[in-house]
């Protein structure tokens, strides 16, 4: 692939999410005005506002993202929905699934003009890396949605791993699990590495899956079985993760 194709490529999918931004701003503020009395979880607005993934991701000549595995049957079930975390495409990826997750995300993503506003919009979850206080401020965020019957959405690593190697888990996505007494749902994403290269611009060749598995009930456990929790979910990642890959390796 020449550079200057993948340069045209990668400038046109980042005009379409520009585009899909400024078209997709006023259509939630009109629906979340009229849904706003009888949708308590901000359900639909966010619902409509994970489409922006989806439409860049399709419209991308150079990708094809597909999703797998065992939808949930009833898509107000909450769950403290997990992945790992391979590329700023992820998100695109994940935004595949139908149905609605509030996002946990860094706080400098809010305070950028309109796709900030869009994710206050759409309910997400703004948390200050290493600051205390906003970490727990953001976890009683998280057990409001999910006390309104909408799922939540944490990368449990914190930030994209440099390397194939999954970065530790972090506690917060389980503990919050165990309190709010509701399963964890792991997803396996794999292929986004190559989407988007960390800190670059340009777009690569990617055939990316992200892969629904099957939920893990919390109940009856307390906050000493978070490390094992944590351990048994990173490792039925890890594995799906390398399964996929080595498929697309296959077909490649």
């Amino acid at each position: 692939m020449s550079r200057i194709w993948q340069s045209i490529v990668s400038l046109w999918t980042w005009l379409v999410l520009v585009f899909c931004i400024l078209l997709w701003f006023p259509v939630m503020v009109i629906v979340r005005l009229l849904t706003a009395p009888f949708d308590r979880g901000n359900y639909i607005t966010g619902y409509i506002f994970r489409g922006i993934g989806s439409t860049t991701a399709r419209l991308n000549p150079l990708w094809r993202f597909r999703y797998s595995g065992k939808i949930p049957e009833n898509p107000r079930r909450p769950y403290v929905v997990v992945s790992n975390h391979e590329s700023f495409a992820d998100i695109l990826l994940i935004s595949y699934l139908p149905w609605e997750m509030k996002w946990l995300s860094k706080a400098e993503l809010f305070r950028i003009p309109v796709m900030g506003w869009m994710m206050r919009l759409a309910g997400d979850i703004p948390v200050k890396r290493g600051f205390g206080p906003s970490a727990a401020e953001a976890m009683e965020r998280c057990r409001q949605v999910l006390d309104r019957r909408v799922s939540v959405m944490i990368f449990p690593e914190g930030t994209r791993s440099k390397t194939r190697d999954l970065l530790p888990f972090k506690d917060g996505a389980f503990r919050l699990a165990i309190e709010a007494g509701v399963p964890i749902l792991p997803l396996a994403v794999s292929g986004t590495g190559t989407a988007l290269p960390k800190h670059g611009w340009r777009f690569n060749r990617s055939a990316a899956e992200v892969r629904v598995l099957e939920p893990i009930e919390t109940t009856g456990l307390t906050l000493d079985d978070v490390p094992a929790l944590k351990l048994r979910v990173r490792d039925v990642i890890v594995r799906t993760r390398d399964a996929l890959a080595a498929g697309q390796r296959e077909s490649a």
